[in-house]
């Protein structure tokens, strides 16, 4: 009887420790590549040789398994010690999720004090984030394992950022800007890319932020046509412009749900990528009117 729960103690060990390998492979996997990863090299190795570490014991527990010279006192200590092991990497990966999210806050926070400047971005930016990620949630599975989240969501948050770099003329003017001033305005995209470029962990969106004023004929603020516009960046045109549809600004009133979808409608394939707009046309509308910060008028 002994031996018969000293090898299901074992197997559930072998189990348990698979599950352990494949959840701590998968979160460093895709924190190495996000915005958040130091990039650090000492950090990588560390990694890299906990998860070793993992596969060791697991190699251990098969050994210990396949000899049967196992007590059941060792089945215990190694039932229990991957038990201990998957605690710790929960606890890891809880923690890690607390700190980005804390992080994201922050930028949040930051978003909406430069947006106090113009009165029509306010809320504009945390509109655009949630209507992005609302897109990225309805992407085909296959696409959407193919976006890192964490970095759209900072990507989406931060497409604006450049408008640091524009005089207050120009982002209060309430009447139709002019050729000069349209000019400057469009040079916010790139004063976004020269504001974050100093953060290395960020080099990946920069073309994210630089193109989501771009359209797919070639017609927007650099000319980049069609599929040499990022994934990424034509995901955040879709959200942007879904925003800046549906919110009032001084210039203009706010237009209503089936108003702005047959405007996106009316774009897809000359402004818009049109495989992205039958997603967007696909979400239920109610979720797509959640994502409206509080303090946004939207048309009802």
């Amino acid at each position: 009887m002994e031996s018969v729960f000293t090898y299901i103690l074992l197997c559930g060990g072998i189990i348990l420790q698979m599950f352990n390998i494949y959840t701590y492979y998968s979160f460093i996997r895709n924190s190495a590549v996000d915005v958040l990863s130091t990039g650090d090299r000492h950090d990588r190795i560390l990694s890299d040789l906990s998860l070793a570490l993992l596969v060791f014991f697991f190699c251990g527990y098969i050994f210990v398994t396949v000899s049967g010279r196992a007590t059941l006192i060792v089945g215990a200590i190694f039932f229990f010690g991957a038990i201990f092991c998957a605690i710790m990497i929960h606890l890891v990966i809880r923690l890690t999720a607390t700190a980005k999210r804390r992080s994201i806050d922050l930028v949040k926070t930051l978003i909406k004090v430069i947006e106090e400047r113009d009165a029509n971005l306010n809320g504009h930016s945390l509109y655009v984030q949630n209507v992005t990620m609302c897109i990225w949630r309805h992407l085909p599975d296959i696409i959407k394992s193919s976006i890192n989240a964490v970095n759209l969501e900072y990507a989406a948050l931060l497409h604006d950022v450049g408008k640091l770099g524009i005089p207050e003329s120009i982002l209060n003017k309430p009447g139709k800007l002019d050729d000069e001033e349209w000019e400057i305005m469009k040079q916010h995209p790139r004063k976004g890319v020269a504001i974050l470029k100093e953060l290395q962990s960020f080099e990946s969106i920069l073309p994210w932020i630089e193109y989501h004023h771009e359209r797919i004929d070639g017609k927007g603020y650099y000319g980049i046509p069609g599929k040499d516009i990022p994934l990424e960046a034509r995901i955040i045109a879709v959200a942007d412009t879904y925003s800046a549809i549906t919110m009032r600004r001084s210039y203009k009133p706010s237009k209503t749900y089936d108003e702005a979808i047959n405007i996106i409608e009316s774009v897809a394939g000359t402004q818009l990528d049109a495989d992205l707009v039958d997603i967007f046309y696909e979400i239920p509308r109610a979720e797509l009117e959640a994502c409206a910060p509080n303090n946004i008028e939207i048309a009802e």
